[in-house]
């Protein structure tokens, strides 16, 4: 029997960076993973809505979960920030009593109710727990043989671990398990787990930028020839922001970001137009020339 989930993509993969979103159902059709798309979902809230109304952003979650429960099938996310924000409601909703009765009254003049009964997964957690670690090994056709590749978690798809409970918060291990599948050697920094910057970038900008570049410097100086995330606002502060970074770090950084699926989409033949690469700002025609010579379809 098929996996099959209700896919929820978050704002940034259909709006700042849409390639990141086109990558994800590329991977996922060759995964032979099924999916519903909630195009009715609102956002997630990304932290944000939480600080400033928290009722508000239970309510858009539960609206989400409502509608996925509907199809009586679990969420599925591209985005570490969505799955962090999410989980953490949708624990809260599980285990405050009376909060669910509360917020399914916000819900009501659109004629929806949650139950609770929804689970939120990531596609990283998808494919290492669900997939297997084995079957993306037989999906592989170029191997990133020889390439160092630094993974960077970010936040929310690791803290706080009582609402995710997936992978250890300190010493993570699944995106270096999905790296070593498909041919690479992942690179060890005490950066991968540490915060991007993104929730401050509005506010405090300079603080932002050197948090990441703190990150990519550590991460380059280790060796690494890239960098890949499971998160599209970690994408977005690592690639679009990263000559920024760069200068509040005093370094030319010049490292490629891939998503998560843009990476598991190389190794298994996608061409790159179908992975969306060359929305990057930051080039990653050193990975694509290095993987030509291995036998890559043309871009």
């Amino acid at each position: 029997m098929p996996l099959k989930f209700a896919l929820y993509p978050g704002c940034a993969a259909q709006g700042a960076t849409p390639e990141l979103y086109q990558s994800a159902m590329a991977v996922i059709r060759r995964l032979g993973i099924e999916v519903v798309e909630l195009t009715a979902a609102s956002c997630c809230g990304a932290g944000v809505t939480t600080e400033a109304n928290p009722e508000a952003a239970l309510a858009l979650n539960a609206r989400t979960f409502a509608q996925a429960e509907k199809l009586g099938l679990d969420v599925m996310t591209i985005c570490g920030t969505c799955q962090g924000v999410m989980s953490a409601a949708g624990r809260r909703l599980s285990q405050e009593a009376g909060l669910l009765d509360r917020i399914n009254g916000l819900l009501e003049p659109e004629g929806l109710a949650y139950r609770g009964t929804v689970r939120v997964r990531h596609l990283l957690w998808i494919i290492v727990r669900d997939i297997g670690l084995h079957e993306l090994r037989r999906h592989v056709r170029v191997p990133f043989k020889d390439f160092r590749v630094a993974p960077f978690y970010g936040c929310y798809i690791l803290r706080p671990s009582w609402d995710l409970g997936f992978d250890d918060p300190e010493n993570p291990t699944s995106m270096e398990k999905v790296i070593q599948a498909v041919g690479g050697e992942s690179v060890a920094y005490a950066g991968r787990t540490k915060c991007c910057g993104f929730p401050i970038i509005l506010e405090k900008e300079q603080i932002a930028v050197t948090m990441a570049g703190a990150n990519m410097k550590e991460a380059k100086d280790k060796g690494a020839d890239f960098m890949v995330t499971p998160c599209p606002l970690c994408h977005m502060s690592l690639d679009i922001y990263q000559e920024r970074a760069g200068n509040a770090v005093g370094t030319k950084l010049d490292l490629p970001i891939l998503h998560l699926p843009q990476l598991i989409g190389l190794a298994m033949g996608i061409p790159a137009g179908e992975l969306g690469l060359s929305r990057h700002l930051i080039s990653v025609d050193s990975i694509l020339t290095r993987l030509k010579g291995q036998g890559a379809p043309a871009t």
